[in-house]
């Protein structure tokens, strides 16, 4: 757990980067030989884009960085566990493991809602969850109590 703590700490700063323009602070990077390839964070409101999750955004430029579509040696750290658009683009990347940090019990499509990696596609990736999991937590927690209080 303690190797991908620096990491998830990046992806927290990218969280804080979104919660700060006001989207829901999810913050990713995509890790390839020990090196951040990738990095991504919500931005469904500013682009009005309902694509726009911090793990596309990651994914996305990872292809770019490592110059194709097959992401077979990188690693996402995200500080959200995914939903069921993302986790399909893990799976159709080939991602080799996600590392998340809090669950997502309403959309959370690798443990908690369901896990889409369970079925029988053609690619697997390794999951582990929980990685700083009350710092992922509060920025949720902070973000929509704000959200509350404002309406």
């Amino acid at each position: 757990m303690e190797q991908y703590e620096s990491y998830m700490r990046q992806a927290l700063e990218l969280a804080k980067e979104a919660f700060d323009a006001g989207e829901v602070p999810v913050g990713a990077v995509v890790i390839y030989d020990g090196k951040v390839v990738g990095r991504g964070r919500n931005r469904r409101e500013a682009d009005k884009n309902a694509l726009a999750h911090a793990e596309i955004e990651a994914i996305n430029q990872a292809c770019r960085t490592r110059g194709g579509w097959r992401l077979f040696d990188c690693e996402l750290i995200v500080t959200l566990e995914p939903c069921p658009m993302c986790a399909g683009a893990i799976i159709n990347s080939r991602i080799k493991k996600v590392v998340y940090g809090a669950r997502d019990p309403k959309a959370g499509s690798v443990q908690s809602v369901l896990s889409l990696f369970d079925y029988p596609y053609n690619h697997k990736p390794q999951v582990q969850g929980g990685v700083l999991q009350t710092e992922c937590s509060q920025i949720l927690t902070s973000f929509f109590k704000n959200l509350r209080n404002k309406k």
